[in-house]
């Protein structure tokens, strides 16, 4: 860090010299790592440009379409495009899904009729998809109230996939096998994309004609390969995540098999319908563009990932994963274990935020979520989860899940007020 730079966190951002030096020795440490992820950038940076190249994408295809959107091209080229990244048959890529909570739902409610079972593999799903299931609650229009029945197989202690569990949880009902790429609000390590492949033979050993489905939010570019890459039948995200790359201000996507995406398709508009309309109101450059900067943005996220924990664990706390650890998500956990530490970490974050510095997060009842949820999001896209955010439940052992960051200087300024706060809060003695 150059001298001018110290000097203006010091007299300009009023951050405490001990914090700046024990910033500097951890960047020191975390090198080797960072020069892993290039690598996985610099490929899929080639892979996602191959994939515009072939498609032929031209400015034509960044056109404003309306009402209908019948015809629109550059729609119909984003699909194209999306499907190549992801080497799958088809792809939906819309402005017209809200969330990934949205995107996943389109998958269930597409391919799942009443009689059939979904069983989770790798134990309960993220939180927002309980209601949509109906988990714990049946509200009208959730899979149970329309007769889709549920079953689970939680991981091992180890935070490994439980295979004998599934052998005996699968039956003739058995319609779709749901495997969460990321960790959402667990202590376990991510899937990594050998997990998920083995995984998916496994199942389809058992029974070929079961829909292998994957939630990939979160998991885009990390790795060299993605899941429809490795067996899975679909996959879904949410385009303010990593695919968006920072600048989609909304949208999901759905790839995989291409009758399994026209059941989405079919699910997101209507039977028939599907695919063919859809204004897409100007957001296709956006979408392009996003797509074309995700493997760096992606990249700058995990580099932050890394540097937090690296961080916090030579801070004395638990952290999920290890910085030297082989990662499946853009996600850092960290254990506080008490409630006002883990507001602290969270209002620390958004106070290096770009957008709303000076709004102070608190706990509240989010619309999806059973707990109360606080979160320091402070993005030029809201709810953008690939710009710098945090987030977490307000139940023990009260963990903050840190993701995103456009850039690895705005990752580490926000980690560095989150520790700041920390000390005049809480009293955190480094």
């Amino acid at each position: 860090m150059h001298y001018k730079t110290i000097d203006y966190l010091i007299n300009k951002l009023n951050i405490n010299k001990k914090v700046i030096d024990l910033c500097i020795s951890t960047e020191d440490e975390v090198q080797q790592q960072f020069t892993k992820i290039n690598e996985i950038r610099e490929f899929n940076q080639y892979k996602v440009l191959r994939s515009m190249q072939k498609n032929r994408l031209s400015d034509i295809h960044f056109n404003y379409s309306t009402g209908y959107g019948y015809g629109d091209i550059g729609r119909e080229t984003i699909d194209k495009v999306y499907a190549d990244v992801f080497e799958a048959e088809d792809a939906l890529v819309r402005p017209h899904i809200v969330s990934g909570t949205h995107a996943l739902s389109l998958c269930l409610y597409g391919v799942l009729r009443p009689g059939d079972e979904m069983l989770a593999v790798t134990g309960k799903p993220y939180d927002t998809l309980d209601n949509i299931i109906g988990i714990e609650k049946v509200l009208p229009g959730s899979l149970k109230e329309l007769g889709v029945t549920y079953s689970q197989v939680d991981l091992t202690t180890e935070g490994k996939i439980n295979y004998n569990e599934i052998t005996k949880k699968i039956n003739n009902k058995t319609k779709l096998v749901l495997i969460q790429r990321s960790t959402g609000y667990s202590w376990r390590p991510s899937l990594s994309l050998e997990d998920i492949e083995y995984t998916i033979k496994f199942i389809k050993i058992i029974n070929p004609k079961i829909v292998c489905m994957v939630d990939n939010c979160y998991g885009e570019f990390i790795d060299f390969k993605e899941p429809t890459e490795v067996g899975a039948d679909i996959i879904a995200g949410s385009l303010i995540k990593n695919p968006g790359g920072g600048i989609a201000p909304t949208g999901g996507y759905v790839a995989g098999k291409k009758h399994l995406v026209e059941m989405a398709a079919g699910r997101l508009i209507a039977p028939g319908i599907g695919k063919e309309c859809g204004a897409t109101l100007g957001a296709n450059r956006l979408f392009f563009q996003g797509l074309f900067l995700a493997p760096h943005v992606v990249s700058e996220a995990l580099k932050g990932a890394v540097f937090c924990s690296r961080l916090f664990e030579k801070l004395g706390y638990e952290v999920n994963p290890e910085y030297t650890s082989r990662r499946s998500d853009i996600i850092q956990a960290v254990k506080f274990g008490s409630r006002e530490a883990l507001i602290a970490f969270c209002q620390g974050i958004q106070k290096g935020s770009p957008v709303d510095s000076f709004v102070s997060p608190e706990p509240w009842d989010m619309p999806g979520y059973n707990d109360q949820v606080i979160m320091a999001a402070g993005g030029f896209v809201q709810g953008s989860s690939i710009e710098l955010s945090a987030d977490a439940p307000l139940r023990p052992p009260y963990i903050a899940y840190l993701q995103g960051g456009l850039t690895f200087d705005h990752a580490k300024i926000g980690i560095i007020f989150a520790v700041q706060n920390l000390i005049s809060s809480t009293g955190l003695n480094i």
